[in-house]
C-alpha cells in the first residue's frame, strides 16, 4: 500500500488537470466580473445620457417660460423624454430616480440660467449579485446652462429650408463681428465664388456650407438655436395726414429738413440732386428711397422709415431701397428715441420680394447704424466700397455679391447683439 502511494506521489501526469480544476472558479469568476463590469459601464452611459438630456430639457423649459422646480423630475417638470416615457427604464430594467438641484454656482451671471440634474438607479447583476448583499447604485450628474456664444451684428431671419446669408462673386466682407441665419437648409450660410469673409462666429439653425472663403480662425456654430428679431418691439409710425408729396418736386434739386418728423411719398434723387437731414425721422409713404449715381444724400442722426397708410398691402405698397454705386451717401443713426441706432427701418408688413433692396456705394460713402428690413432681402452688390461704422444688419436674407468690399469698423469693439446657446457645462 505504501509502495503504491509513493508511486502515486511521484507521478506528475495529473498535475495540469488538478491545477486547471483549482483555477476554474477563478477563471469563471473573472469572466463573470468582466461581464458585469461591462454591464455597469453601459448602464452608467445610459444614466449619464438621461441626466444630460434632462438638464438640457430643463434649461429649454425655463427659456420657454416653464417652471423647473427643485425636487423630483416628474412629468410636470421639463425633463427629457428618456425619463418621462420610460425609455431608460426599459433599457436598464430598473426605474431610475431623478432630482433637480440648485447648481453649485451660477452660470453666465445667474443661476436661473442653469439646471442641475442627478439621476440614479440600482440593478442587481447575475454574477456579482451572488456575492453582494445589495445591488450597486449607479449615479450620473449633469448641469446645463445658457452660455454666451458670441456677438452678432448681422442677422437673417428667414426660417425656411434655404440659404439665409449668401456670398458670391468677388465680395470682400469684414464685419468685425459675427453673423447668424435662422435658415434650416444644408447651405444656411453659403460662402460662394471668390468671396473673402471675415466674421466670427458664423452661426445657423441649419448647416454652414463648406467653403475655403472664410478666413482662418472663424468659429462655426451650425445647428444653433434660432435668433430673435432684435427690433420686434419697434413699430412703424402712423403716417401723418396729407403725406402726398415727393421730397423732390418740379425743378427743385435739393431738400433740407431739420429737427422733427417729415413725411414724403418718396425720396428719389438723380444726378446733381441733393437731400440733407439733421435729427429727423423721414417717413416715406409707399414710395422708394432711391439715390442714383451723381446724387448726394446726407443724414445726421436720422432714420428713414419706409411704410404706408394703405389698409391693403400689395407688393408695391411699401417702397424699395436703392443706393447706386455712384452716389455720395453719408448716414448716421439717432442715439435716442424710438428708432435709436437705426438709419433705415422698413415696415415688417412689406411682403417678401427679390432684388428689392440694393445697397451700393463708393469709397466716399459712409453708413453708421442699423439697417432693418425684416421681411425682405438686403443685397449688397456691384462695386460698393463704402465705409461702415458699427453697422448692424437685420434682414429676411442677406446677400453679398459682385465686387462688394465692406469693412465694418466699430471703435471700442463690435456693437451688436449677444448670442447664446444651451450647453452642458458640467
Amino acid at each position: 500500500m505504501f509502495k503504491y502511494l509513493k508511486k502515486l506521489w511521484r507521478d506528475r501526469r495529473g498535475n495540469a488537470l488538478v491545477i486547471a480544476g483549482a483555477s476554474l472558479p477563478l477563471i469563471i469568476g473573472s469572466a463573470g466580473l468582466a461581464s458585469d463590469t461591462i454591464q455597469w459601464a453601459l448602464m452608467k452611459r445610459q444614466v449619464q445620457r438621461a441626466a444630460d438630456s434632462a438638464a438640457l430639457a430643463g434649461v429649454y423649459g425655463k427659456l420657454a417660460g416653464q417652471t423647473v422646480s427643485v425636487g423630483a423630475c416628474t412629468s410636470s417638470n421639463p425633463t427629457s423624454r428618456d425619463l418621462t416615457n420610460g425609455t431608460v427604464s426599459t433599457r436598464l430594467g430598473a426605474t431610475p430616480t431623478c432630482t433637480i438641484q440648485t447648481p453649485d454656482s451660477p452660470w453666465n451671471g445667474a443661476s436661473y440660467n442653469a439646471v442641475k440634474v442627478q439621476v440614479s438607479t440600482t440593478r442587481a447583476l447575475s454574477f456579482s449579485g451572488l456575492f453582494m448583499s445589495s445591488p450597486p447604485t449607479i449615479t450620473a450628474t449633469a448641469t446645463a446652462a445658457v452660455v454666451q456664444s458670441g456677438k452678432y451684428c448681422a442677422k437673417a431671419l428667414d426660417p425656411n429650408i434655404e440659404t439665409g446669408i449668401d456670398f458670391s462673386g468677388n465680395a470682400t466682407v469684414n464685419l468685425g463681428c459675427g453673423m447668424i441665419a435662422n435658415a434650416k437648409g444644408p447651405n444656411a450660410v453659403d460662402g460662394n465664388g471668390s468671396s473673402s469673409i471675415t466674421a466670427s462666429p458664423v452661426a445657423a439653425v441649419g448647416q454652414i456650407a463648406n467653403s475655403s472663403n472664410f478666413t482662418s480662425g472663424t468659429v462655426f456654430q451650425p445647428y444653433s438655436s434660432p435668433t430673435s428679431d432684435p427690433y420686434a418691439s419697434v413699430n412703424a409710425p402712423t403716417v401723418p395726414n396729407n403725406c402726398n408729396q415727393a421730397a423732390i418736386r418740379g425743378n427743385a434739386n435739393s431738400v433740407t429738413a431739420n429737427n422733427g418728423t417729415v413725411c414724403y411719398t418718396q425720396l428719389k434723387l438723380t444726378s446733381g440732386q441733393t437731400a440733407s437731414f439733421t435729427d429727423e425721422t423721414i417717413i416715406l409713404n409707399g414710395g422708394d428711397l432711391d439715390i442714383g449715381a451723381g446724387a448726394s444724400l446726407t443724414c445726421l442722426r436720422c432714420t428713414f422709415v419706409l411704410t404706408t397708410d394703405a389698409t391693403t398691402i400689395t407688393s408695391n405698397s411699401i417702397g424699395k431701397v436703392t443706393f447706386n454705386g455712384g452716389a455720395s451717401i453719408s448716414l448716421t443713426a439717432p442715439t435716442t428715441g424710438t428708432y435709436s441706432g437705426l438709419v433705415i427701418y422698413k415696415d415688417r408688413r412689406a411682403p417678401d420680394c427679390t432684388n428689392c433692396n440694393k445697397i451700393n456705394g463708393n469709397s466716399t460713402s459712409y453708413i453708421e447704424g442699423g439697417i432693418y428690413i425684416p421681411t425682405q432681402e438686403i443685397q449688397f452688390s456691384g462695386d460698393s466700397g463704402m465705409n461702415t461704422n458699427c453697422v448692424q444688419l437685420v434682414g429676411w436674407q442677406l446677400t453679398f455679391t459682385g465686387n462688394t468690399n465692406i469693412t465694418n469698423v466699430c471703435p471700442g469693439g463690435p456693437r451688436g447683439w449677444d448670442g447664446s446657446m444651451v450647453r452642458l457645462v458640467a
